[in-house]
């Protein structure tokens, strides 16, 4: 059956497309557009901040001043209080002058999500402006030495203390945990319970007795992870995120963000086109003496496409209400493994010259294996789908 998704009257939209193109070319710094893009190269936001570059701290102070930092979140929580269809103009305006995002977030891309489903009002207004005003910078603590695709089967545990859980334990690949300041964690609680059971989300402040998060450092040379120790942590019930005993189903509706947003920032590309990079390196004529190479192109630039154009969907039938449950997961496998090939075939195009250590393809070629891994396996989704989407019957 179609979808029916409610659309503003086109009068109304254009309207609204003038005025963000207008106020884009004003404020967004041309410094920053069409610009490579990564972890090291976005503001996070923080207790501490850390720009950068003045143009980055210019344009996250203008893109706040409007709460578009979040769009489309409710206006009352600090939100832009946009809807779905000027979320997507706006989106699609970045997209066209090549605008970052003025702040990366795991408090945008996946707390803040949870917060506004299974917070209380009083979470949502403590914790849902400061993700949006950048003035928090959060972890996530869910994978650990002993589970990791294997989520449920974690013992981090938090120890019901009346007024506060006693939380002791390990997480593993904490993105950014050395530098974040408050960590949303899953802990169990309830040991004797069934495995999906007994566990308990909480959200907490890293900067106390009892929380220490080390750097990890990647093959890549970069300290975008960390392992983070809990020592008798103390954490207020205040801070208890949904019901005690049932983090999971908190933990479930979060990941769908992550999965998501993971496939379409790294599935749907961004800055040259494969066609541009090929050209660049090899020249039209070189290219054109390569009718294999150019088909490898052409594949690449068109699974791209349909990535994005999966994403808007997505996207629309998520404000709608009616995104299937598995969609997350599909976006997540199809992306990473996407940018995965077109990762390789960038390092084709450029040969032995691709192998500088400090190089921006090397980075992403590097970093395109442990995405397929983040987030839940790439081989989890794939059983995740078999079982529950199409409900095949288990091999024996």
């Amino acid at each position: 059956m179609a979808t029916q998704i409610e659309e503003r009257p086109a009068s109304e939209l254009d309207s609204f497309r003038l005025e963000v193109r207008e106020w884009l070319a004003e404020n967004c710094p041309v410094e920053l557009r069409n610009r490579p893009r990564g972890m090291d190269t976005s503001f996070w936001g923080g207790r501490n901040p850390v720009y950068p570059s003045e143009q980055h701290k210019l344009w996250f102070e203008r893109m706040a001043s409007r709460a578009w930092t979040v769009p489309t979140w409710p206006a009352e929580y600090g939100g832009g209080g946009l809807d779905a269809a000027q979320g997507r103009v706006l989106k699609q305006e970045m997209e066209r002058i090549g605008a970052p995002d003025a702040l990366s977030s795991l408090g945008i891309m996946m707390l803040g999500p949870a917060l506004l489903k299974f917070g209380t009002e009083e979470q949502k207004l403590e914790h849902i402006p400061l993700i949006a005003q950048g003035k928090i910078r959060w972890a996530q603590g869910y994978s650990e030495p002993g589970a990791g695709s294997d989520l449920a089967s974690l013992t981090t545990k938090g120890e019901d203390k009346g007024d506060h859980f006693l939380v002791n334990g390990q997480k593993i690949w904490t993105t950014y945990g050395h530098k974040a300041d408050m960590i949303f964690t899953l802990v169990r609680t309830e040991p004797d319970a069934p495995k999906h059971l007994g566990i308990s989300f909480l959200l907490i402040d890293m900067d106390q007795p009892g929380v220490n998060a080390t750097p990890i450092r990647m093959i890549s040379g970069n300290e975008h992870f960390a392992q983070t120790f809990f020592d008798d942590a103390v954490v207020s019930k205040a801070n208890l995120v949904g019901e005690q005993g049932r983090g999971w189903d908190v933990a479930k509706y979060l990941l769908t963000f992550e999965r998501s947003s993971m496939g379409q920032s790294l599935g749907g590309g961004a800055g040259s086109t494969m066609a541009e990079v090929a050209i660049d390196r090899l020249g039209r004529e070189g290219l054109a003496r390569e009718p294999g190479l150019r088909r490898e192109v052409a594949e690449t630039m068109m699974e791209t496409w349909a990535m994005q154009i999966a994403g808007e969907r997505m996207y629309d039938a998520g404000k709608a209400g009616v995104l299937s449950p598995f969609s997350p997961n599909v976006m997540k496998l199809l992306g990473t493994e996407l940018a995965a090939r077109r990762t390789r075939l960038a390092m084709s195009l450029g040969g032995f010259d691709e192998l500088a250590v400090d190089g921006r393809d090397t980075y992403e070629w590097l970093q395109a294996p442990p995405n397929c891994v983040a987030g839940g396996s790439n081989e989890v989704q794939l059983n995740v789908l078999s079982k529950r989407a199409l409900e095949l019957p288990e091999h024996k």
